[in-house]
């Protein structure tokens, strides 16, 4: 079981706050850390990382690595932690950036190969993509079989069809290894695909606390499908108005009521839902 009890104060962009999380995670979980940008998630990576000061309690199973009398140095830690920047060294090779970390070449190899790297493994950084240099990055961190694994944003960059991907290679380390992750997201489909457990923070508390399903799905009562989006533009064609919402990276039409179109404004969130719906699915 990991324990932590923490507090710090805060300097955000809407003035002052205090990240104040208690909180429970069974080992072997894979947490996703929601919320807004500025409301304090990243900064809890960084402290359960050692990268940071708090005040509380951080519990590792039996091993303490912060309370009023102590605090664990972040190499003492036994984490991993994947950046969204990568943070390779430029001059050293794939498989130098790995044994880094520790001389365990059975291990690097077998995290190569689990990664599809093998053949890239003499290369440096700047000779690779995006998605092959967060593949590094992720073996490396796995590379000290750390107690806690940290990603912050780690596929935010990549094209829709490399996340897929490497959202399964992540998952796959984390199951192989039983590493406890935690993975701060913004994406739902990432967090549904990849995590068992939802906590999302607001101005530095826990406001929601869950399984993907109960906390992503955003439909009520007898609603089939229910989307957040954007409001662009009201249009009236002929005697009908029609919404065109920004709904992830999609534009959709939405005929609406002349009562709607009036009290809508342009650039607001709105929720999108329906009752009575025959979704077609086609590839």
């Amino acid at each position: 079981m990991i324990k932590i009890d923490i507090n710090k104060k805060l300097h955000g962009s809407n003035g002052e706050m205090d990240l104040d999380i208690n909180l429970e995670i069974k080992e072997g979980d894979f947490i996703a850390l929601a919320g807004q940008s500025g409301s304090g998630k990243t900064t809890l990576l960084r402290i359960l990382a050692g990268l940071e000061d708090a005040k509380g309690l951080i519990k590792i199973g039996d091993e303490i690595w912060l309370n009023d009398k102590k605090v664990l140095s972040p190499q003492k830690r036994g984490i991993g932690f994947v950046f969204q920047d990568y943070a390779l060294f430029p001059n050293m090779s794939v498989i130098q950036n790995l044994l880094y970390v520790t001389k365990d070449m059975e291990l690097a190899t077998h995290l190569l190969e689990l990664t599809e790297l093998t053949e890239l493994k003499d290369r440096l950084p700047n000779t690779l993509s995006g998605g092959q240099k967060q593949r590094v990055s992720l073996c490396r961190a796995m590379m000290n079989r750390p107690k806690l694994l940290l990603m912050d944003e780690p596929l935010s960059a990549l094209d829709p069809q490399m996340r897929t991907k490497l959202q399964s290679e992540i998952l796959l380390l984390h199951k192989e290894f039983g590493t406890t992750t935690i993975m701060v997201s913004h994406d739902p489909s990432e967090i549904y695909r990849l995590a068992s457990r939802v906590v999302v923070l607001k101005h530095g508390e826990l406001v929601n606390d869950g399984t993907p399903k109960d906390v992503l799905l955003k439909t009520k009562g007898s609603a089939k499908f229910a989307f957040e989006g954007e409001l662009l533009d009201i249009v009236k064609v002929d005697v009908i108005h029609i919404a065109i919402i920004s709904i992830g990276q999609q534009l959709v039409e939405v005929v609406v009521s002349d009562d709607e179109a009036k009290n809508l404004t342009l650039g607001q969130k709105i929720n999108v839902s329906t009752k009575a719906f025959a979704p077609v699915i086609s590839k």
